[in-house]
């Protein structure tokens, strides 16, 4: 079985396949790639639908093709071995109008405007042998391949849209403890990468759920939303929430900050995200309600007052913010801080090494958790040290043991039976007060305490005597050396 890394080389393979063959932009080669992956994913579900048939003895209760001999040769599984120029008209033909035309209302909405780019037989012939021979049956390794190729959109880290590494993203939704009846929104959500680990956590933790009609409706129609502004990012987005076996996903497009959105108020009970920042809007362009909560034209700090309008009172919300965040100087920093601790409850502030978006940024970050009130409640806030997230914070990225994650989670559950104050720990509570009296500043070295170790050293009399004695032997040795030649 291949590795991981074997895999990512044969994504990489597979992408430069497609450069090669004259598809230069790196959106449309992950748009194609995507189309295949989704293609192949259907074939996969009916057959595993077709199996459990099998063994009940009894008709297919979900099927994505019927028996027509058309849309069977529209299987993965029968057109990978036609010939290049018949499997080229089946796909572009019967396939790809079938997937634009599937799923629900949301979903079919943006896939009308899918494009097949793939110039060639001969072409689309390689990209599906190599995509057949990927080893993609773990639910885990085709989330972490396909996260690999959607991490390509950002390599250069544009406009400050950084994809959220899988295992980041993993925590967030177990620190957010998603339950069955939340109603989970990322306002910027790219390719719906928050709201994959949502779906696959309570597939974990909450099995029972998909048994039960009411809540799988819920899952299935009222239970996720995602916004974006890129109608390629919510193709992809819509391809892989379904991938992941949500029906009809609520991806729309949306510009949160804008004017246009600012009906969206108070629909939601949890917020996960990762919004764009290291970016400014045209101060017209921005919602007014927005703008009286918040004056700035920084992305980072207008999306914290978004989240806070869109949450219900008792929603809570778990977000990626640049360290800029915690402590900036201006009125608009500030007041943004003001309002997560003295309108809202904000719970805690785990900082993350600037590693952990590399090779594609260096930024340093932090998850700011709180919930939303609008009466206060913040007493104290928890602050955590994370120092490995089980990765090397090289451009390399590759594993290592020491991992503060498992220990993040545990403690942050456990923080109310701790009550711990020393600051001299890997993670401790700060008054709400203290934080006051430092101008809302959340940046964890301003409150965290480093204990240096006392070093005893020589008097300097005696470290010149040993540099003496230490010259004197390299110059016998060199007068040794010198003699012998």
């Amino acid at each position: 079985m291949a590795t991981i890394l074997e895999q990512k080389a044969q994504i990489d393979k597979l992408w430069e396949t497609f450069w090669s063959n004259g598809i230069s932009n790196p959106l449309t080669v992950i748009e194609q790639i995507s189309y295949l992956f989704f293609i192949k994913e259907l074939d996969e579900k009916h057959t595993r639908e077709e199996r459990k048939a099998n063994r009940l003895n009894r008709p297919i209760e979900n099927p994505v093709f019927d028996e027509t001999p058309k849309q069977q040769n529209m299987r993965w599984s029968k057109f990978k071995d036609f010939a290049p120029s018949e499997m080229y008209k089946v796909v572009q033909e019967d396939v790809f109008p079938f997937i634009k035309n599937m799923g629900g209302e949301n979903f079919a909405k943006y896939m009308k405007d899918a494009v097949f780019m793939i110039p060639s037989p001969a072409l689309l012939a390689t990209a599906v042998d190599m995509i057949d021979k990927l080893e993609m049956q773990d639910l885990d390794t085709k989330g972490d391949l396909y996260e690999y190729l959607l991490s390509k959109i950002a390599q250069a880290g544009v406009n400050g849209q950084f994809r959220t590494p899988r295992h980041i993203g993993k925590m967030m939704v177990e620190l957010a403890d998603i339950q069955p009846n939340d109603i989970v929104c990322d306002p910027s959500c790219g390719t719906a990468g928050f709201l994959i680990c949502a779906i696959m956590y309570l597939k974990e933790k909450y099995p029972e759920m998909f048994m039960n009609t009411a809540k799988l409706q819920h899952f299935n129609n009222d239970m996720f939303y995602g916004f974006d502004f890129d109608y390629s990012m919510l193709r992809i987005a819509s391809m892989n929430m379904m991938s992941h076996g949500h029906q009809n996903p609520n991806i729309d497009y949306q510009d949160s900050l804008s004017e246009d959105a600012s009906g969206l108020k108070e629909f939601c009970t949890c917020v996960i995200a990762n919004p764009p920042f290291k970016g400014s809007l045209n101060k017209d362009t921005i919602a007014k309600n927005l703008a009286s909560e918040v004056s700035t034209t920084k992305t980072e700090l207008l999306f914290l007052a978004l989240m806070i309008r869109i949450l219900k009172t008792g929603g809570r919300a778990c977000v990626i913010v640049p360290d800029g965040v915690l402590f900036g100087t201006s009125n608009a920093h500030t007041t943004i801080r003001q309002k997560l601790i003295d309108n809202q409850k904000l719970e805690a502030v785990i900082s993350m090494p600037s590693g952990v978006f590399k090779p594609y940024a260096g930024v340093s970050t932090a998850i700011l958790i709180f919930t939303k009130t609008n009466s206060g409640g913040t007493d104290k806030v928890w602050f955590y040290d994370m120092q490995n997230d089980g990765f090397t914070l090289n451009d390399n990225r590759t594993p290592i043991e020491e991992n503060d994650i498992p220990d993040i989670i545990a403690s942050f559950k456990n923080r109310h039976n701790e009550d711990n104050t020393d600051r001299k720990a890997k993670h401790f509570f700060v008054d709400a007060d203290d934080i006051r009296q430092n101008g809302y500043d959340l940046s964890i070295n301003k409150y965290k305490e480093v204990e240096y170790e006392e070093v005893q050293y020589e008097v300097p009399s005696k470290i010149l005597a040993d540099i003496k004695a230490l010259e004197s032997e390299v110059q016998t040795s060199l007068e040794e050396l010198e003699g012998m030649l």
